[in-house]
């Protein structure tokens, strides 16, 4: 791995990342940590920069829940139909305007060992040179004794949706660094994001897991540790180590959303049609989304999170220049100005912002384009303290405590065998009649 990648703009793609894009980091204060600065103007509705995940992973009862998407980019791998016929639970013919459905079947791909799915050559490649080599399960994929399968029934035992992180994001950092042939270059990364003290730490491993967050902890670093001990990684197998490592996803994992019926739609909104046609398509789609609601709730998309390393940076504001989101339908973070930004000025993103999704097209406009916007999950707080990810982050915490699962384990095994309609087992929303 060249040198420069242990930079942290090196993850940011198209013309930002060779020119660092508008932006620099500074270091704010010991309360705030880095910041983001603008290095000259920018203007509302500017992209300021692009970036990909160090490392990203979808979490594990949404892919359990048929939520099907790019094992590596976690672009959805659904046909819009086909997501449409699955959420609203009808087979709701074929959609008009099938051409702004952007997937492509016929570029997927499996890995040839343990059958998990791509969306192109290009991410089973990029997968299998980062980590997949470490993490393919092979033949071994339905062996519940498998290590790395008891680590993923452990984390699904205690985290239950609404998903706020995943376990399977701090093994693809063990395994990228197995893999590495620059170790200490893929360290420095991570060692990038911000650190808490012990009792913080506590608290970030309480939201997640719970009141018995201790013994859970426990358990789940000793999976870990059998399934993925790496000699120069030793600090993070320990107790404390495994708990700051815990602590550094939960606090600066971001979270992702896609939809393959989201960007059908976009492209549906973009067409130039007669008043009758475009009212007749919005009252198809403002009836589809009726649907959907009755039957998937609030889960649309699937769902993932992230570390990107100078969106990180970025600390929050109750009143923010710039928003993060997922408009290329993969785990690429657009962060776009909210209005015009002078040089010296940071840049600021919103952690509690909570967009309600509503029936009406304007909403669906705010929110339901970018599914990242609303259906990502986990970031609880970046440099700044608790939240969540996109425009979802008040969610969680309105949620805590009370969002389990509460169905018998065997209601939940018929469901997942296809027996039961997945939306008796995903919890309700506050506020929803």
């Amino acid at each position: 791995m060249a040198a420069s990648m242990c930079d942290m703009f090196s993850f940011c793609v198209g013309a930002a990342g060779p020119a660092r894009g508008p932006v620099e980091v500074r270091f704010v204060s010991s309360a705030k940590g880095k910041g983001l600065f603008a290095t000259r103007p920018v203007q509302k509705g500017e992209t300021i920069f692009v970036e990909r995940p160090l490392v990203a992973s979808q979490f594990l009862w949404n892919a359990l829940y048929r939520y099907r998407a790019c094992d590596h980019c976690l672009r959805a791998l659904e046909t819009a139909e086909e997501n449409a016929q699955r959420l609203s639970g009808r087979a709701c013919g074929a959609l008009p305007h099938p051409e702004q459905c952007s997937i492509r079947k016929d570029l997927h791909q499996l890995c040839p060992h343990c059958q998990v799915a791509y969306c192109s050559a290009e991410c089973r490649q990029a997968a299998l040179e980062q980590y997949h080599r470490a993490l393919c399960l092979g033949p071994s994929q339905n062996d519940p004794e498998h290590p790395l399968n008891k680590l993923q029934e452990a984390w699904r035992s205690v985290h239950y949706p609404p998903e706020t992180a995943s376990i399977m994001l701090m093994a693809r950092m063990v395994a990228t660094v197995k893999q590495a042939k620059d170790k200490e270059c893929w360290i420095k990364l991570f060692s990038q994001f911000c650190n808490k003290t012990a009792n913080e730490e506590e608290e970030i491993v309480h939201k997640l897991l719970g009141d018995k967050f201790q013994g859970q902890l426990e358990l789940l670093r000793r999976l870990f540790t059998e399934a993925l001990y790496e000699e120069q990684l030793s600090r993070w197998f320990t107790p404390d180590g495994f708990r700051s490592l815990f602590a550094l996803v939960g606090t600066n994992g971001q979270g992702i959303g896609t939809s393959s019926l989201s960007q059908w739609v976009h492209g549906c909104d973009a067409l130039d049609l007669k008043p009758q046609e475009r009212e007749q398509l919005d009252a198809f789609i403002d009836q589809l989304y009726k649907d959907i609601e009755r039957v998937s709730g609030e889960f649309l998309n699937c769902e993932g999170s992230g570390l990107f390393v100078l969106q990180s940076c970025c600390n929050h504001s109750c009143v923010p220049n710039a928003e993060t989101s997922f408009p290329e339908n993969n785990f690429l973070l657009h962060v776009t100005a909210l209005e015009d930004i002078k040089p010296g000025e940071e840049i600021c993103i919103s952690y509690l912002d909570c967009c309600q999704r509503e029936r009406s097209r304007h909403s669906r406009h705010k929110v339901l384009r970018y599914p990242g916007r609303e259906g990502g999950a986990g970031q609880l707080g970046g440099a700044g303290g608790m939240g969540a990810a996109g425009g979802g982050r008040g969610r969680w915490e309105q949620l805590e405590g009370g969002a389990r699962l509460s169905q018998p384990l065997s209601a939940r095994l018929h469901a997942l065998q296809g027996e039961l309609p997945v939306c008796l087992l995903l919890p309700q929303m506050p506020g929803r009649g």
